[in-house]
């Protein structure tokens, strides 16, 4: 309902109401009259007016109960317009910070099924060369994932605290395997050192894999490596985000 149409009709009652008092104040006037010896002509006029003022009155008495009515649809509509701003209100503060992405694997099939095809050599080496230079990445773990974690694996660790770990995790393999992947004669000393500690890492289990471990997190973001991050390694190894394999005193964190 409009408010120029409320005020219309707020108008018009109170055109009613000043008409209704104009009408009381000339039967006053008649009735102050009566008292004194009037005409038969006169007593029929004041007849009149009366019908006339008891006409305005059942007017008056429903233009109010159709105000109430709209009224009583108002507040419905006002209550009903409250409710869905804060269903929007909840959406707006609880969007999550990180939302499932599809798995790179479909762009590695692509590359697959171009690698595939004849072409000249140049090409077949550009597209070993992308396949090589990715790097597996860890999709987010959704909300329907994250609910159905056990509680005494979760703690206190929030839905946003996960994939923000994921997000971290991510990062790193992508610093280590760039420089893996780059030609050892075109790394500075401490990327040559770095090259040498992730290849001693290596073992016939972990080879075509993508790993991490803890010194990596140090190396590459400002991760604590601390009870709360193991837990969350802990919680994606339970969503088959993660494997973990030790050996020769390592961790191994192996992306899926």
């Amino acid at each position: 309902m409009s408010i120029s149409f409320c005020q219309k009709k707020m108008s018009d009652l109170e055109s009613i109401s000043h008409h209704i008092d104009d009408q009381i104040s000339s039967v006053q006037r008649m009735l102050d009259l009566s008292l004194a010896d009037v005409c038969p002509d006169k007593r029929k006029k004041l007849n009149r007016e009366l019908d006339a003022l008891e006409r305005l009155l059942v007017e008056f008495e429903k233009s109010v109960g159709q105000q109430k009515d709209q009224l009583s649809h108002l507040k419905a509509l006002e209550e009903l317009t409250g409710n869905n701003l804060e269903s929007l209100q909840h959406l707006k503060d609880n969007v999550p910070a990180h939302l499932p992405q599809k798995c790179p694997q479909k762009e590695n099939e692509q590359i697959m099924k171009q690698n595939q095809e004849p072409e000249v050599e140049s090409s077949q080496q550009e597209i070993k060369s992308k396949l090589k230079s990715h790097v597996k990445e860890i999709p987010f773990i959704t909300l329907a994932e994250f609910e159905v974690i056990p509680s005494y694996m979760k703690g206190r660790v929030p839905y946003d605290q996960i994939n923000k770990a994921v997000q971290n995790i991510n990062a790193t393999a992508a610093a280590k395997y760039k420089i893996v992947h780059q030609p050892v004669k075109t790394l500075n000393n401490h990327a040559r050192k770095l090259y040498q500690r992730f290849k001693d890492q290596e073992t016939k289990e972990t080879k075509g894999q993508y790993f991490v471990v803890e010194d990596d997190f140090r190396e590459f973001t400002q991760m604590k490596v601390d009870k709360r991050l193991h837990g969350i390694l802990n919680m994606l190894r339970h969503c088959q985000r993660l494997q973990e394999m030790r050996g020769g005193g390592l961790t191994r964190y192996i992306i899926l």
